[in-house]
């Protein structure tokens, strides 16, 4: 399933840049190609306009009726070398269409065609046979088609050439033509053209890069995509382990329980003349497991809420030393049975630490039931896992310095410790060191510290943990004074 989702993300991310790169290439390319387009037309624009002002014009004859001609020997005295150097060429026709004078080897036999924004033609000649013709026009060959490309720059279609199977000779010009007027009269016409291939050869080396370009870019778009979308993978898998993992977790833990109410329920009611007295003790140990379930759906439902961010602490002013002190209280009839030390140490904050004596130097902003929960489960964790004989010592101290204080709490026990393999699960939810701890209790739901650590979390403090097997453990609680403090550097 993730590595199909990882498939798809990866080639949809490869698909839409692929789009936006051809997106890019064509506007490049259409933005050249009309660059190129135009440079030429300027060009041969500016050749028209060069060679009309270098016309000579003279009379036609002395009568002085006005009339002109233009003197083509003066004109026009041997210019072949210098535009076909230029890669230019220039045709000269008289006002009734007749080409006078050419700088091509051979007539293109072209109709004259006023343009001076530029158009293409397309000259196709065969042995001693030519047919001249604009881009998409179709043409005859002795009354049959001749099959003509479409593209004006489409160099490699095949031109089919009836009754011949000499292959012709294609030559594509961009041609401006100006007709050359005296006052009313027309003097004649000139054509200027230029080869097609000052674009198409061009175009043809940027469309081969732009798509190197862009087919390297598709692969290693392709490649970062696989590599991100694991990335981006990698926390939904591992939300999903561990949601599949308090799934089971959660109903190994209500199916016990359940099932023992069940088995009560059945032994009960399979016999009516059972003495009131197993009555009543079949009653007490589903009272119990209905307690445990309650606890159990408390615990659920509450680290449930605070995922969903439904937890919302009421904040108030908090003496932390009053609320340790009631933590201790409600487990000193456990620590005395099992012959326990619980004491609480309250440490006077150092000299360098800037004390406000309007307000309790224990007193934090917080949710007193989340806090009494939190420590509440500290310390009964420290006298349930202690030996009888041992101690728990509860200090609480002030810490930091100048404007930033924070409380610190410390919960050791002289207990039968953690292994340090497990340390770093130990607040993972339904964790529970059964190796260690099973032989001095039995184990608890193992969301105890689940819960300690979001409610840590919700007031922006830390926990860790320090252990050594069989000699104790230490539990470090430390809580800014005010939430939203931050640390002064």
């Amino acid at each position: 399933m993730f590595q199909a989702t990882r498939r798809r993300l990866a080639l949809w991310y490869t698909a839409v840049t692929a789009v936006v790169l051809l997106l890019f290439a064509t506007g490049v390319y259409m933005y050249v190609r009309s660059t190129l387009i135009e440079r030429v037309d300027d060009t041969l624009n500016h050749v028209v306009e060069v060679v009309v002002r270098s016309l000579v014009i003279d009379p036609v004859n002395s009568a002085g009726d006005g009339k002109l001609r233009i003197n083509l020997e003066a004109s026009f005295p041997d210019n072949a070398d210098t535009v076909e150097d230029d890669r230019i060429d220039l045709e000269w026709f008289s006002p009734t269409g007749e080409l006078l004078w050419s700088t091509f080897s051979f007539p293109l036999n072209i109709p004259i065609h006023l343009n001076r924004t530029g158009e293409t033609v397309r000259v196709v000649r065969w042995a001693g046979e030519q047919v001249s013709f604009k881009a998409g026009e179709q043409v005859t060959r002795g009354n049959v088609p001749v099959l003509l490309p479409i593209a004006e720059d489409n160099y490699q279609s095949k031109i089919l050439a009836p009754k011949s199977k000499i292959a012709p000779s294609t030559l594509v010009l961009r041609q401006v033509t100006e007709r050359v007027e005296m006052g009313r009269q027309v003097l004649g016409y000139l054509r200027v053209s230029h080869p097609w291939f000052e674009v198409t050869k061009p175009s043809r080396e940027l469309i081969f890069d732009l798509s190197l370009g862009i087919g390297l870019m598709v692969i290693s778009v392709a490649a970062i995509g696989w590599f991100l979308s694991g990335l981006a993978m990698k926390p939904v898998r591992e939300s999903y382990q561990r949601l599949k993992q308090f799934t089971a977790d959660a109903s190994h833990e209500l199916r016990s329980p359940i099932a023992t109410i069940q088995t009560n329920v059945q032994v009960a009611l399979a016999d009516p003349d059972l003495e009131p007295q197993m009555h009543r003790q079949q009653l007490q140990v589903i009272e119990r497991l209905t307690q445990r379930l309650g606890r159990l759906v408390d615990d659920l439902l509450f680290l449930a809420r605070q995922d969903s961010g439904m937890v919302q602490p009421c904040f108030t002013p908090v003496p932390l030393d009053a609320l340790l002190m009631e933590a201790i209280e409600e487990q000193r009839l456990v620590a005395a049975s099992k012959n326990i030390n619980l004491s609480l140490d309250l440490v006077e904050p150092p000299t360098d630490i800037t004390v406000d004596i309007s307000e309790e130097i224990y007193t934090l902003e917080g949710d007193w039931d989340q806090l009494a929960r939190l420590f509440t489960n500290l310390v009964g964790n420290a006298v349930q896992y202690t030996l009888p004989g041992g101690r728990v010592d509860v200090e609480l101290q002030q810490i930091g310095r100048h404007n930033y204080t924070q409380l610190q709490v410390k919960v050791k026990d002289t207990g039968i410790g953690i292994p340090e393999d497990a340390l770093g699960h130990l607040f993972d939810r339904f964790y529970r060191v059964d190796q260690a701890r099973s032989r001095a209790v039995a184990a608890g739901s193992g969301l105890g510290l689940a819960i300690a650590s979001a409610i840590v979390e919700n007031h922006q403090g830390h926990i860790r943990v320090e252990s050594i097997l069989d000699c104790g453990t230490t539990f470090t609680v430390t809580l800014p004074r005010r939430v939203g403090e931050q640390v002064s550097k």
